[in-house]
């Protein structure tokens, strides 16, 4: 159904045969070289901006310890994340608390171990911020519009309104806190650049009129993740996000551009992943039945829950293809009938598929172990490995 070498190369893929042919399904293999190269990319696309990966797509220590070493900083969404990220020798300063969404135990503990920047989107919390952590950089988080060309959009849970952060800042200046700048996230796996240029405009706008109203000048701007990864849906290369990014940013500010933060997470590691899944069964629900069902030990509670609503349209390719195909709809393992993966979007795969053959999702480096139940039906959790160009990481 997939041309494998539109999303790997052939030294890439043998390499990964190699070295997840003993593994047990189902599984992931991340290729820590994708990673890299992923990274010095963005880098050198965007070498005014300062890169704070998101943990929560792909936390493995390997994954961690490679960024550190190329000089990344860090996005953190909970103690548990930073504790990792800390554990390994990683100064706090490197890091950002950018979840709005935390307990104010969890802000002091952030404050202290060190943490002194901290986004926010709501009165209550930047009070807490205050109280447990004084006089941390604090930036507010602006609500975006949700755009139906990202394929997992990020909003209405997470921002408030631009009046409100011009508020909250303001609030926060009288709180002894320092008001840092304004985020933004339009949408993961966001297809359309222009929606960038929106939120650049309204960023510019709560620049200007904190300055000019209220003396606040707001020197940084997060403008979260969002870059793609190369899932079925074709999509502008980086360089054109860079070029037009960088002219949004040109246009509104001149010379005088505020330091940039991104926070990449599937952009650096999705690539990077295959998971490989084994059929555990084939059948048709009536005699005449056009599709077959194909059920795998992988499904929406183990490793692929970024197919509900069939957002995130995997490539996946077998060992047989190359045949004659018939679409299909394809399942996980477990006794709930969510636990469909593609129904609507017809998938094709060989006819020739049999239980016990192997499907290979492509470009699941992100969110696919990090999201997998701990042992719903008693399935555990699936198992997550890390390969460079000598093999397998230990």
């Amino acid at each position: 159904m997939f041309n494998r070498q539109e999303f790997i190369s052939d030294s890439e893929w043998e390499q990964f045969r190699k070295c997840s042919e003993n593994l047990p399904t189902p599984n992931v293999v991340v290729n820590l070289r994708t990673i890299k190269y992923n990274y010095v990319h963005l880098k050198d696309s965007f070498p005014y901006a300062h890169i704070y990966y998101a943990v929560k797509s792909n936390p493995g220590t390997p994954v961690l310890k490679l960024l550190d070493s190329l000089g990344s900083n860090f996005d953190i969404a909970s103690r548990y994340e930073l504790d990792d990220v800390l554990s390994l020798g990683i100064s706090p300063d490197r890091v950002s608390y950018g979840n709005t969404i935390k307990k104010p135990a969890d802000i002091q503990y952030f404050y202290e171990k060190g943490v002194r920047m901290f986004a926010t989107d709501s009165k209550e919390d930047l009070k807490n911020i205050a109280k447990l952590a004084p006089g941390s950089r604090v930036y507010v988080r602006i609500l975006v519009e949700s755009s139906p060309t990202a394929d997992w959009p990020l909003s209405r849970k997470f921002g408030c309104h631009p009046d409100m952060a011009y508020d909250l800042l303001v609030l926060a200046r009288d709180l002894g806190l320092t008001p840092y700048g304004i985020s933004f996230h339009v949408g993961s796996q966001q297809r359309d650049i222009g929606q960038w240029n929106d939120a650049i405009a309204k960023t510019k706008y709560l620049f200007t009129a904190l300055e000019e109203e209220e003396g606040i000048k707001l020197t940084m701007i997060n403008m979260g993740g969002g870059f793609p990864a190369h899932y079925i849906q074709p999509t502008n290369e980086l360089k054109e996000y860079a070029h037009e990014i960088t002219r949004y940013l040109e246009e509104d500010f001149g010379e005088d551009i505020p330091m940039i933060v991104f926070e990449p997470g599937r952009s650096l590691v999705a690539d990077a992943g295959i998971l490989t899944s084994e059929v555990v069964l084939i059948s048709r629900k009536n005699n005449t039945a056009l599709d077959r069902w194909v059920y795998l030990d992988a499904g929406k509670f183990n490793g692929l829950i970024e197919t509900l609503d069939e957002a995130i349209k995997y490539p996946i390719i077998t060992d047989k293809d190359g045949g004659k195909e018939g679409s299909v709809i394809i399942a996980g393992p477990t006794c709930d009938s969510m636990d469909i993966m593609y129904e609507n979007d017809k998938y094709k795969l060989p006819l020739e598929l049999k239980q016990g053959d192997k499907l290979y999702w492509l470009t699941t480096g992100a969110y696919t172990s990090t999201y997998a139940s701990i042992k719903f039906n008693g399935f555990p959790p699936i198992k997550t490995y890390y390969m460079d160009e000598n093999g397998i990481v230990e």
